[in-house]
């Protein structure tokens, strides 16, 4: 099994009045040449946006952008003609494929909203943009890995353009679970929304990350209550 820890100090972070954000992979002005990805998983930014502010009106291709409500309001709008307010509880899918453009804004004036933005690459570039959204909330099961993204559309959850699937778990203080791959050649990037958590000798904190890999699963302990995300992705890119 190889191993790779993101202490949640050691992400890049920006600051741009309207918008607070930790990456935890390379993004815009933060570089790091050693987290530029793990595997098909690109981009995990940890977004803070002002009440009223947003992301205006941006382009994207060949890319599954997943956006999951931690706090507050956040409306989205696209070229397809969507439109929506999505909120804890809710995750979003846009899959850019050829083009898409969209915009991103808090629908509170007075509240922050916070929301992790995660880009998945795609198993082919050039497909048709899609989006799509589910109220989790509905069939979400405490201690226990959730599914909430996959490649299948008859699945749970939304689902996107490539082998991969994501769970979001909200665990009690001493729960041990074990998670297998889903897919022979997968890795999993864990993220600690909250609480805090162990992998082997491994402790991981609010906001750390942890890659696995070159493993068939692992088993997590749960130090205090906590909600995690797991990422199961492939791990060569085509």
């Amino acid at each position: 099994m190889k191993t790779v820890y993101h202490p949640a100090e050691s992400r890049g972070f920006a600051d741009h009045g309207w918008l607070r954000s930790s990456h935890t992979f390379s993004f815009a002005n933060y570089y790091n040449r050693e987290r530029m990805h793990f595997g098909a998983l690109r981009v995990i930014n940890d977004d803070c946006v002002k009440g009223g502010e947003g992301f205006g009106t941006h382009p994207h291709s060949d890319m599954e952008i997943i956006s999951l409500p931690l706090e507050g309001a956040l409306q989205h709008r696209d070229s397809m003609g969507n439109g929506s307010i999505i909120r804890r509880g809710d995750v979003q899918v846009m899959s850019a494929g050829s083009g898409i453009t969209h915009s991103e804004f808090n629908a509170d004036p007075d509240q922050p909203v916070k929301f992790l933005q995660i880009w998945v690459f795609p198993r082919e570039k050039g497909g048709t943009p899609r989006y799509g959204q589910v109220r989790i909330a509905d069939f979400t099961r405490r201690n226990d890995f959730q599914q909430i993204v996959s490649p299948n559309p008859e699945d749970e959850g939304v689902w996107i353009h490539q082998d991969a699937w994501f769970h979001l778990a909200d665990f009690d203080k001493g729960t041990v679970k074990t998670y297998e791959m889903k897919k022979t050649g997968n890795g999993v990037y864990l993220f600690v929304i909250s609480g805090r958590a162990k992998v082997g000798l491994q402790i991981l904190d609010r906001r750390d990350g942890y890659g696995i890999w070159d493993t068939g699963g692992f088993t997590l302990e749960v130090l205090e209550d906590s909600e995690v995300l797991v990422i199961d992705v492939p791990m060569e890119l085509p």
